[in-house]
């Protein structure tokens, strides 16, 4: 019996593998859709993608071409080819703006420039590109049922844009350049107010002043040192049982010391 199952799968391959290379040299725009809806419907989307690339310029304008496109940008996505899936089902969605799979298709074409979104710590072009791709979807479909979905993406997106920026001011502050550190983290904060990273922009934002500060030139060093006292009271202010309050503390009865150089 296992026999007779092996050898009924092997038959099946071979023909549909014969089939499918058929359908490539074959001329009948019709049969070559038939068997590309079959690939597509086993799950061969690679195979189907060959097809529909064949089939994408004579079927442009017929009936079934909603069907073949919407098939063919699926197949892109399946595949994990998502630049092209974001292209496909933009596409869709400007030629079938009253299909029954507009929403899908137009929540996947935004969802796809997602899935292109690096870590963190790469360039964030792409990023920005998927927010502003879901953020269109929101608002021009505010009750599909892709909502949820499209929020959380667009949560994370900001995610990683708000760990970006972070460590960026934060890199300021390591390779001690501490005047674009203040603009950065300054920049930070107002960009991203809710952070979760606050506390900690607001010690770098700190630790930079003072180490400004206490290496100024004298006739810099009082207004400086000044600025290092705003910060660690704002920090202070935002959490005063901060991680960092020993520290901060230490750093701040140096700057009250050297101020008092400028009372005499």
């Amino acid at each position: 019996m296992k026999k007779i199952v092996s050898l009924l799968i092997v038959v099946t391959l071979f023909y549909s593998c014969g089939e499918y290379q058929k359908a490539l040299k074959n001329d009948d725009v019709a049969a070559k859709f038939e068997v590309a809806t079959k690939m597509y419907d086993a799950g061969k989307y690679t195979k189907a993608i060959r097809l529909f690339e064949q089939l994408a310029t004579s079927y442009r304008g017929k009936p079934q071409a909603e069907k073949l496109f919407y098939m063919f940008s699926q197949s892109y996505y399946k595949t994990k080819q998502y630049y092209l899936a974001g292209y496909q089902f933009e596409a869709f969605v400007s030629g079938y703006p009253r299909s029954e799979k507009v929403q899908e298709a137009a929540f996947l074409g935004a969802y796809s420039y997602s899935k292109l979104s690096p870590v963190y710590s790469l360039d964030q072009a792409d990023t920005v590109k998927a927010l502003e791709k879901l953020q269109t979807f929101i608002e021009n479909y505010p009750n599909s049922e892709y909502i949820p979905q499209a929020n959380e993406t667009v949560q994370k997106l900001n995610g990683k844009l708000e760990k970006k920026a972070f460590e960026n001011a934060k890199g300021y502050n390591t390779i001690s350049d501490y005047k674009s550190a203040l603009i950065a983290f300054d920049n930070f904060i107002a960009d991203f107010p809710g952070t979760p990273f606050k506390e900690d922009a607001l010690f770098y934002k700190y630790d930079s002043a003072y180490k400004l500060a206490i290496n100024s030139v004298p006739s810099k060093m009082e207004d400086r040192l000044h600025v290092a006292q705003t910060c660690y009271a704002n920090l202070l202010k935002f959490k005063s049982d901060t991680k960092y309050k020993k520290e901060a503390d230490e750093m701040n009865a140096r700057v009250e010391t050297d101020l008092q150089k400028f009372t005499k």
